[in-house]
């Protein structure tokens, strides 16, 4: 299965789209009144009201087509070539056949790049919405409105982190799309999906929304609306319109094993695209809340370990020296359950709440720790740069230990710097793990330390062997440092293999 990019980056007449392998309905809790405030101050068009629940089959859409496809615009960019190291040798050989080009330096100029994507208007004077992997690299921005006008753009700021982009061209009395409320929007909701797909001219697409609350692409944030309106490559950009007209979310990407539309698309919700595309047109990048914590889901077997009564809240897998977080007293082992005065389901929805929360303020953090829920007091701070054991070394191993399978040895200086493991992670480093054990299952790999075992501190290999001894539970809670940061697993040994 792939992800496909909507846009196409072309080579003389050959079409593609870049890949992306894929980071509860669960929609971002917006907070209104600022963004209809923001919204405002850079001249958007907002109208929040909520769709007619009524089920109404209408013969034709052309009325809301007419209304909408002079708001969103075909996007061709300019990619330069860049120079790649051919890799070969200086080989006198070599010289005689291509002369001193290949001299000491043995590089080339690759061909330069061409790509169509779409875009929405989205203010009277020329501000145009987009996703960034379509102007990524672009040193000419070229828009063709609905007239057939083509005017060059310029990139007013860009967001790898949610794949957002704002161009601008320098025209007046744009015919600029309203904003709908996409919190509102629910599963069953007709859609219309705009946009240039193959570079092939306008088109438009219908079809319902499937899903809300998806996060497929491995981006930092998203929460993405799933609709199965057929759009392809080239409708990267383009607009994702409720029934009445007013846009719900930008077209971004597509699963597809054939490269084309297979009804299992993505786009970008409004409610997020409001928050980034302001930040970009006002001061030309985003600016995020930060605590300095590492979050992750909550799974049936961790809110067993944690005694929770469900899986619902951001467990705290790490919370950062001197951060936010940790000034506020949240501490490794929390759940937290509302951020902010808005319920957490997970760690991507926390993600997203922290980021909505404007640097400076002090917000309320409820959280679960040891059974007992406390409300704690955080200041947020902007996002900086604005993310075998039984058997080892021991011959009186039995059947009751448990993480059979796993091998462990103390963190000494040499391995320390081979893993690059900071010097603040004190444990036992994994050596060994066997490919059918619990342990393999659970996703321990070797170079992973193990810092705690079921809540108890481990400081060697021998902590690390002791606390897996004669085990009375078939399941063990660990908590892991690792390459992508450190977080909890459970271990249950009962379904080895």
């Amino acid at each position: 299965m792939k992800l496909n990019y909507l846009s196409q980056r072309m080579a003389a007449l050959l079409l593609g789209g870049s890949l992306l392998a894929g980071t509860c309905a669960v929609v971002i809790t917006v907070h209104a009144g600022d963004q209809v405030s923001k919204a405002k101050s850079i001249g958007l068009v907002v109208d929040n009201r909520p769709l007619t629940p009524e089920v109404k089959i209408s013969t034709s859409f052309a009325p809301i087509v007419k209304k909408v496809v002079p708001s969103v615009v075909k996007v061709e960019v300019s990619i330069p070539g860049k120079e790649t190291d051919l890799g070969l040798p200086d080989n006198p050989l070599l010289r005689q056949f291509f002369g001193n080009q290949l001299g000491g330096h043995q590089r080339m100029m690759s061909p330069p790049e061409h790509g169509v994507g779409s875009g929405v208007i989205v203010t009277k004077d020329g501000y145009i919405l987009t996703n960034d992997h379509v102007v990524d690299g672009a040193n000419e921005v070229k828009v063709t409105l609905n007239d057939g006008r083509i005017l060059k753009a310029k990139v007013v700021g860009r967001d790898p982190k949610s794949d957002l982009a704002v161009i601008k061209i320098d025209a007046n009395d744009q015919p600029a799309i309203t904003f709908a409320e996409s919190s509102q929007c629910e599963v069953g909701d007709v859609v219309l999906a705009v946009g240039n797909p193959f570079a092939m001219g306008q088109s438009v697409t219908m079809g319902i929304i499937s899903a809300t609350g998806r996060a497929s692409m491995g981006l930092d944030y998203e929460d993405f609306i799933q609709t199965d309106a057929a759009i392809n490559p080239g409708n990267s950009g383009g607009a994702l319109v409720d029934a009445e007209g007013r846009l719900i979310g930008i077209n971004t990407a597509i699963y597809s094993r054939s490269g084309g539309n297979q009804g299992v698309g993505f786009a970008i919700p409004t409610d997020l695209a409001k928050g980034v595309m302001v930040s970009l047109i006002e001061h030309g990048k985003v600016t995020r809340g930060y605590l300095g914590l590492r979050p992750q889901d909550v799974t049936p077997l961790l809110a067993k370990e944690f005694n929770l009564k469900n899986d619902r809240g951001a467990l705290v897998a790490e919370v950062e020296p001197n951060s936010p977080a940790e000034k506020a007293g949240l501490k490794s082992g929390d759940v937290i359950l509302d951020f902010n005065g808005h319920k957490v389901a997970d760690a991507r929805h926390l993600r997203l709440e922290v980021a909505e929360a404007p640097p400076g303020d002090r917000v309320p953090v409820e959280v679960l720790r040891d059974g007992v829920t406390k409300t704690l007091e955080v200041k947020v701070k902007e996002l900086p740069g604005t993310e075998e054991v039984a058997g080892n070394s021991s011959s009186h191993s039995d059947s009751s230990d448990t993480l059979q399978g796993v091998g462990v040895e103390d963190i000494d200086a040499q391995g320390r710097q081979q893993l690059k493991i900071p010097d603040n992670v004190k444990g036992a480093v994994v050596t060994e793990v066997a490919p059918n054990s619990a342990s393999a299952e659970a996703g321990l790999q070797p170079g992973d330390v193990i810092t705690e075992i079921n809540h108890h501190s481990v400081s060697s290999a021998n902590d690390a062997v002791r606390l897996t001894e004669h085990a009375k539970e078939k399941t063990t809670l660990l908590h892991v440092w690792s390459k992508q940061g450190t977080h909890y697993m459970v271990v249950d040994e009962s379904k080895a293999g």
